[in-house]
Formats: structure tokens, C-alpha cells, sequence
């Protein structure tokens, strides 16, 4: 299987998101251990963010592949592509962004990115999915 050009670009800017994945590791560690003063929720949205993170990244470099060996095109191809790859960026922007204000007990509005980066993630998985199934 050869890789798609799509696939090789969208690969490539996942891969150069770890560095800030690593770095937003660095820094839940240091809440972790107390050398950064949070809150409660501080701490729990930390973890929540740093992992979506990850776990994100690593699905949407594994949707590439899919979406290629699915031979998807068209408004599908864009889906599965962005709307996963969107999620890995949106949902832990939303945990991080949403609690920055010192010493925050709740979440300001910037917690929408969640919801926008899971409608993302259901519909990209949805477009890769069906596209894989019909295939």
C-alpha cells in the first residue's frame, strides 16, 4: 500500500503536535507533583487534556491509513480526515483553555471546544467507519 499524499501531510503535522503533547506532560507532572499550584479541577482537567491528547493523535495517524485503503474522496474523505485529527486538537485545548484563570473551581466557556472536538471525532469516525464498511 502507498501511502497518499493527504495522508503523508496530515501524518506529518500530527507527528509535529508530539513535541506539545510532551511539553503539556511536563507540565501535568509538575501539577502532579505540586511544584505548580491548581485547583482540584485544575488537576483532573490537566490529566483529561494531556491524555485526549495522545490518545487522539495516535487515532487520527491511524485514520489516515484507514481512509486511504477505504478510498474515500469527497466530502467523506475530508470528514474522516479532519474531523478526527480537528478532535485531537479541540478536545484537550478545550480541557487546558477552559480552567487557566488562577485558581479555577468551574470551567469558563472555552469548555465548548470539548463538545465541538467530540461532534468532530463522532463524525469523523462515522465518515471513516461507513466508509470502510462500503468499501
Amino acid at each position: 500500500m502507498e501511502l497518499s499524499d493527504q495522508s503523508r501531510v496530515m501524518a506529518g503535522i500530527l507527528l509535529v503536535t508530539v513535541p506539545t503533547i510532551e511539553l503539556g506532560g511536563m507540565a501535568v507532572l509538575r501539577i502532579i507533583r505540586g511544584q505548580k499550584p491548581a485547583t482540584d479541577l485544575q488537576r483532573r482537567f490537566s490529566r483529561a487534556g494531556h491524555a485526549h491528547a495522545g490518545v487522539l493523535v495516535i487515532l487520527a495517524l491511524v485514520a489516515q491509513l484507514y481512509a486511504d485503503v477505504a478510498d474515500l474522496d469527497g466530502p467523506a474523505d475530508s470528514l474522516a480526515r479532519l474531523g478526527i485529527a480537528w478532535a485531537a486538537i479541540l478536545m484537550p485545548a478545550g480541557f487546558f483553555l477552559s480552567v487557566t484563570r488562577a485558581g479555577a473551581t468551574e470551567p469558563n466557556r472555552l469548555v465548548a471546544l470539548i463538545w465541538v472536538g467530540a461532534l468532530g471525532l463522532a463524525a469523523g469516525s462515522l465518515a471513516l467507519g461507513i466508509g470502510l464498511l462500503v468499501a
